[in-house]
């Protein structure tokens, strides 16, 4: 093996170690338990963090993949997003803090931006999964209310 070989290797083997510590420690921070009146998502800024999105960045390009895919940008004013089912006014602040202020911009997402999304809802992680908010608002941004209330009941309002 040539030197430019084995200096891969070691780089490649330093990243994906340093990408399984991030993922390990992320995990053991998640199983701390906070009490709820502290349980605020909080999006971290620290060394590590940005060591993470580094050696993130970094991974992507070798495996040619975008894991901060673009989302749709709003084209009008705010659609009132707590006509969701299972979506109340935090849940719709932490989607606005993510640029999510419309119904067709959720109705537009695609399976690698409903994940990106869910990455940074914080305390509502995986409720865009269990309560169906991306075929909800399909209904709502095409105007689909009979759609909308056969499938999901009564729509407010």
């Amino acid at each position: 093996m040539s030197q430019t070989e084995i200096l891969l290797i070691v780089f490649i083997t330093l990243v994906v170690a340093a990408a399984f510590l991030f993922l390990w420690r992320r995990r053991a921070t998640d199983r701390i338990e906070t009490p709820a009146a502290t349980a605020t998502p909080v999006e971290g800024h620290g060394v590590s963090d940005g060591a993470a999105a580094a050696v993130e960045d970094v991974v992507d390009q070798f495996l040619g993949v975008d894991s901060h895919p673009a989302l749709p940008e709003a084209t009008g004013p705010a659609d009132p997003l707590t006509q969701i089912k299972g979506l109340g006014p935090k849940a719709q602040t932490q989607l606005g803090a993510l640029g999510i202020t419309r119904f067709d911009q959720l109705a537009a997402l695609d399976d690698a931006q409903v994940s990106a999304v869910d990455a940074g809802m914080g305390a509502f992680r995986g409720r865009i999964l269990k309560d169906q908010w991306v075929e909800q608002a399909r209904h709502l941004a095409s105007g689909d209310r009979a759609g909308f209330e056969a499938k999901f009941g009564k729509l407010g309002g």
